[in-house]
C-alpha cells in the first residue's frame, strides 16, 4: 500500500468535518476529486475506509486506523515544515560557543542573556570542552562562533572584529613595581604568575610579554576563577595577567595595584570566529553587534 501525506489529510478532514463536499470544501479541491482518492485509496488497501450510509459520514475500523497515523504523523510534518520556514527566516537556528579566552565569561554571559531574549527559538551553548581546540571545532561545524584574539587564515572561517582590551598586570598594593609604574618581562622572572587553566600559546602574558623576551616566572599557578586569583594577589601569593575589562571593576580595591605591560602598554584585539556562510544569518549579525557594543558599554558603567 502507498501512503501519502494527502491520503492522511484526507482521511482526517472526511472525518473532522462528516462527510466529502465540507471536507472537499477544506481541502481545496473538488468532490469528485476527493471522491476518486478515496476510491483509489480504497482499492489499494483492500478494505472499505468509510461507512459511506452513516450520516454523517464516518471511519471504519481500517479507516480508524489510518485516522491514528494521521493525527500522529501529520502534526510532526507540520511541525517540521514551520521549523524549516523558521530557519528559512532566520529565527531559528543553533549558536553553540567556544572560547579561546577564559575571561570572557565575564562580558559574555550578559550578552548571551540579552540576546537569547530576543532569539529564543536559537539553541544556545557554551562548550567549554572545546576550549583547546576551538577552531578546527568551528570548521568541523561543532561550534558555530569562537571568541580567540589570535585570527588565523582558514577557508571559509571569517575573523569579526569586536574590541580592544589590554592586558593588565595585577599586583599587591605594596609591591616595589607600583613605584615604577608599568612592568618589563624581566621584572616577573622572579614572581609566581597566576594564569587561567589554558594553553600558553593563548595567554597573553606568555605570547605577547614573556616569551617573545625569554624571561620566564619563578612558578606558574593555575586558578579557574577571576575572584580566587585576584584574592591570592592580594594576599601576595603571586601575581596576575588579565584583561583590562575584568579589572575595571576592581579599581577601588585597595589591596591590589594595577599596571600596563611596558610603559606603552600592549593593546589586543579580540575577535569572534565565524564560518562565512553562516555571516548572513540575522540572528548571527545580532550576537556580533551585541559582542561589539554591551562589553563596552558594561565597562563604562563599570568605571563610572
Amino acid at each position: 500500500m502507498h501512503l501519502e501525506l494527502r491520503h492522511l489529510r484526507t482521511v482526517r478532514a472526511i472525518h473532522e468535518q462528516g462527510g466529502l463536499a465540507r471536507a472537499a470544501e477544506v481541502l481545496n479541491i473538488t468532490q469528485s476529486a476527493l471522491s476518486h482518492q478515496v476510491k483509489a485509496l480504497e482499492e489499494q488497501a483492500g478494505v472499505d475506509l468509510f461507512v459511506r450510509r452513516a450520516k454523517p459520514m464516518r471511519l471504519s475500523p481500517a479507516g480508524m486506523r489510518l485516522l491514528r497515523l494521521a493525527e500522529q504523523v501529520l502534526p510532526m510534518v507540520a511541525a517540521t515544515e514551520a521549523e524549516f520556514k523558521g530557519v528559512e527566516a532566520g529565527r531559528i537556528g543553533r549558536l553553540h560557543i567556544a572560547m579561546e579566552c577564559h575571561a570572557c565569561f565575564d562580558w559574555l554571559l550578559p550578552v548571551l542573556d540579552i540576546f537569547r531574549r530576543a532569539w529564543p527559538e536559537v539553541d544556545l551553548d557554551i562548550r567549554q570542552r572545546l576550549a583547546f581546540g576551538a577552531l578546527p571545532a568551528l570548521a568541523r561545524q561543532e561550534v558555530d562562533l569562537v571568541i580567540s584574539s589570535d585570527p588565523e587564515e582558514m577557508a571559509g572561517i571569517a575573523f569579526q572584529p569586536l574590541f580592544d582590551y589590554s592586558p593588565t598586570l595585577v599586583v599587591p598594593a605594596d609591591h616595589p613595581l607600583v613605584a615604577k609604574g608599568y612592568a618589563d618581562p624581566a621584572d616577573l622572572a622572579g614572581e609566581t604568575l597566576i594564569t587561567y587553566p589554558m594553553d600558553r600559546a593563548r595567554l597573553d602574558v606568555f605570547s605577547q610579554f614573556l616569551t617573545p623576551a625569554g624571561v620566564e616566572p619563578a612558578l606558574q599557578r593555575t586558578v579557574e576563577l577571576t575572584a580566587v586569583a585576584l584574592m591570592l594577589v592580594a594576599s601576595g601569593r603571586g601575581v596576575a595577567v588579565m584583561p583590562d575589562w575584568v579589572l575595571r571593576r576592581e579599581t577601588a580595591n585597595a589591596e591590589i595595584a594595577m599596571l600596563p605591560l611596558t610603559r606603552g602598554g600592549i593593546i589586543r584585539r579580540l575577535y569572534a570566529a565565524v564560518r562565512s556562510e553562516d555571516l548572513g544569518q540575522p540572528y548571527m549579525a545580532h550576537i556580533l553587534r551585541l559582542s561589539r557594543t554591551e562589553p563596552l558599554r558594561m565597562l563604562r558603567g563599570a568605571a563610572a
